[in-house]
């Protein structure tokens, strides 16, 4: 049940941009409101839990670093894509992440384990992303927006690689972890403000609606729940999460927004997750909870789970996991 009401949770936020996006906010205001009101929510959450913010100046700085590009950057741009790109395919996007961390881990030589099923997987979700984008057609999806969204599953995959080196591990509590990166990125998006189109109408009631729903559950309830479920049940349980939200995302685009899903997309979205599934067969230094969506994948790496699966063999720890190629929210996220 918790997996289900995640996938929704998370699935679904491609839908509130959408709808923040129609009811009149900008996407750099849905990306500030979404980065505050998760963090209120994570600060909370913390609160309760005695867990304090990190207090160093080192660990701020990289949490700086980790924001831009596991949040405010990915926030964003997915909030431009989607301005012209369905919501359904905005959620296929961002499935592409850990094809991303992949290629990038091999790129820079941190990657081990490369067999031919996973590289297999690897060549076969990139066809996938080309198939439903279809460049060498008019009719295709290639457009600014597009690159946007693509351009926010890249930049998941930098922010996992530099996560895994530098705040992975730390003495810092999860909750307080993730809340200090949310805050440190609204302090970023904040900055931009200037620079933001002025809208003469204020949005409209669905709107505002959009990007509070958005920001407090599809950002920060959805990080503590799926902490919870690592601890419960470890990261093989959570990581199935990430195989349903581009499922949730077409579905509720198609059913509330009226989407449209061609028969071209419905194949690339479907080669994508064969794709994603045959990178994680085999040995690999990754860990499962690499391909799922912002800050939340912070707690992927420090939550204390009850059993952990690694090539077959299950293992009891509670350990943190060692410093790897891996992850950071939710859109997540």
């Amino acid at each position: 049940m918790r997996i289900a009401v995640l996938a929704l949770l998370w699935g679904s936020s491609f839908l509130w941009i959408k709808l923040a996006l129609e009811g009149g906010l900008a996407p750099l205001h849905v990306t500030i409101v979404r980065c505050a009101l998760g963090a209120a929510v994570l600060l909370v959450l913390a609160r309760s839990a005695r867990q304090h913010l990190p207090r160093g100046r080192r660990v701020w700085g990289h949490l700086l670093v980790a924001a831009l590009f596991c949040n405010a950057l990915p926030f964003l741009f997915f909030s431009i894509g989607e301005q012209t790109v369905d919501s359904g395919v905005a959620g296929v996007m961002n499935a592409t992440t850990p094809l991303w961390s992949l290629g990038l881990g091999f790129l820079l030589g941190t990657e081990r384990g490369l067999g031919p099923k996973r590289l297999a997987g690897l060549l076969l979700g990139f066809g996938g992303t080309l198939l439903i984008f279809a460049p060498w057609q008019q009719s295709g999806l290639m457009s600014p927006g597009a690159l946007a969204l693509l351009a926010a599953a890249v930049s998941y995959a930098v922010a996992f690689a530099y996560m895994a080196r530098h705040l992975v591990g730390r003495d810092t509590p999860p909750l307080a972890l993730s809340a200090a990166q949310l805050l440190a990125a609204t302090g970023l998006t904040t900055l931009g403000l200037p620079a933001s189109p002025h809208t003469e109408s204020a949005p409209t009631l669905t709107g505002v609606l959009a990007v509070v729903v958005l920001g407090v559950f599809g950002t920060g309830l959805t990080f503590h729940l799926n902490s919870r479920l690592i601890a419960d049940e470890g990261p093989t349980a959570a990581a199935t999460v990430g195989y349903l939200l581009p499922v949730v995302s077409v579905g509720l685009g198609a059913l509330v927004l009226g989407e449209e899903v061609g028969v071209r997309v419905l194949a690339g979205m479907a080669v994508v997750l064969a794709g994603v599934g045959l990178t994680r067969v085999g040995p690999s230094r990754s860990r499962p909870e690499a391909h799922l969506p912002s800050s939340e994948r912070t707690a992927a790496r420090s939550t204390p789970v009850r059993a952990r699966t690694t090539s077959g063999v299950s293992s009891t720890s509670s350990q943190p996991t060692a410093p790897t190629p891996a992850t950071c929210q939710g859109d997540s996220m």
